[in-house]
């Protein structure tokens, strides 16, 4: 069996079995065993098995992830996103399509506490789309808006998915997030001005006039502790005081002080942070798993080295080759959640990329590349036919047909295109933060 038809076996049976509704890591699993065994044999994988587990979850840094999704745990059951949602109606009501820009400017501050797409679009809606309903929003524009402003939950740091491309690339948890940080505000006010647009060009799906609710200190104290927070964890990061690891145990220690003093958090409550935060993690690490097997089967293959050096091959500016994985990570989305493509892809795109010459030092490449995969992987979360954040949030929109939900969202697709355009041909936008952090 030649290498070429033995990789597209590897990701056929991978693919057959998502079909059938296998976990992803399962399916990466199994098809990395298969794979690896028809090349080597059982002795070899046996041995393989026997010690790769530790050697991937003895890894120090991968303690920062459970620790982030604890964070937005506390930050989810401590009420921290009625007050982020109460005061940004306040600052944006005044506006046309207002309230919708508001649950956009909630997201992306709750994102800043949380690192979870999935958490960010599900907190945030269950608190702005009844005040949505209530003031006349259509069910298209209120979830197409929240299920857009929900990606800003990885966008804009702390990310679970930055982190594990941090892990899988060695490169700095610190100047990756400083990186994100100017692209997760464009994200952010490309999707208000997105919602600015359309409220005036398709006309009924906003209020003329959104109730201004009066600015009082006790929506300004509610933002408070989400401030504090942030300020805390970044502050100690950017300022040398704690690394990216000890910044995640701060934060998610004073994210569970500020919930105590909101008063939100139960018993019950408190339990469910750290039972959330098991399940995520281990359907994490399962995946680390899955991937690091099926990359292993497709590294005996030699075929990623023989695609690098075709690329190569062929001539093509850096940028094209770029903008033909990102358009890969487009069509992937489909069929696989962000965190499963940047574990199964990495391993093999990354080494292409670093090959190619942008005329920038190679930790610039890889910031940038980073970046780049982190706003293509949002496409997926949005997209027909999949789009996790659209069934999250239509699930909570009974009375609103899918079909609205997919439609809702094209403005802000819209939006991420152009973004991702920015980004792509000028990397300065990513990195100009970057020169700041030693």
């Amino acid at each position: 069996m030649s290498p070429l038809v033995l990789t597209l076996l590897i990701f056929g049976i991978m693919l057959l079995l998502m079909a059938l509704r296998a976990p992803i890591a399962v399916s990466m699993f199994v098809a990395g065993c298969i794979g690896y065994v028809l090349q080597a044999g059982w002795a070899p994988l046996a041995s393989f098995l026997n010690t790769q587990a530790f050697a991937r979850f003895a890894s120090y840094d991968l303690s920062v992830i459970p620790l982030f999704i604890l964070m937005g745990n506390f930050a989810t059951q401590g009420g921290i996103s009625k007050a982020l949602f109460g005061f940004a109606s306040v600052v944006m009501s005044r506006f046309k399509g207002g309230l919708a820009m508001a649950a956009v400017m909630a997201c992306a501050a709750f994102g800043a506490i949380c690192g979870s797409s999935v958490a960010t679009a599900a907190t945030i809606t269950s608190v702005a789309l009844p005040e949505m309903k209530r003031h006349g929003y259509s069910g298209r524009l209120a979830t197409g808006t929240l299920a857009a402003g929900g990606t800003l939950g990885i966008l804009i740091p702390p990310s679970v998915p930055l982190v594990i491309y941090a892990i899988l690339a060695e490169q700095n948890i610190a100047k990756l997030f400083a990186a994100a940080m100017i692209p997760g505000i464009i994200a952010m006010v490309g999707y208000m001005i997105a919602i600015a647009i359309y409220v005036r060009v398709v006309p009924g799906h906003a209020p003329e006039h959104d109730e201004a609710p009066r600015f009082t200190l006790e929506a300004l104290w509610g933002i408070l502790p989400i401030a504090i927070v942030f300020t805390i964890v970044f502050g100690g990061i950017y300022g040398g005081l704690f690394t990216p690891t000890e910044g995640a145990a701060v934060g998610a220690a004073s994210t569970f002080v500020a919930a105590l003093i909101k008063r939100e958090i139960t018993w019950a409550k408190f339990k469910q942070c750290f039972y959330a935060t098991a399940e995520s993690s281990a359907m994490i690490f399962m995946i680390f798993i899955g991937a690091d097997l099926m990359n292993s089967a497709l590294a005996l293959t030699q075929v990623p080295n023989q695609l690098a050096a075709v690329v190569a091959g062929w001539g093509l500016a850096p940028v094209a080759v770029v903008a033909a994985i990102l358009l890969f990570y487009v069509v992937l989305g489909a069929v696989m959640d962000e965190l499963s493509m940047i574990l199964l892809t990495i391993p093999i795109f990354f080494p292409m990329v670093m090959g190619l010459d942008f005329g920038m030092p190679k930790e610039s490449v890889a910031i940038w590349f980073g970046i780049m995969v982190l706003m293509t992987v949002g496409f997926g979360l949005l997209a027909p036919p999949v789009g996790l954040n659209v069934y999250v949030v239509n699930g909570m929109a009974k009375d609103v047909p899918i079909g609205e939900s997919y439609r809702g969202v094209m403005p802000f697709l819209i939006s991420d295109t152009l973004r991702t355009l920015l980004l792509l041909f000028f990397p300065a936008i990513s990195l100009w933060l970057v020169k700041y952090i030693n």
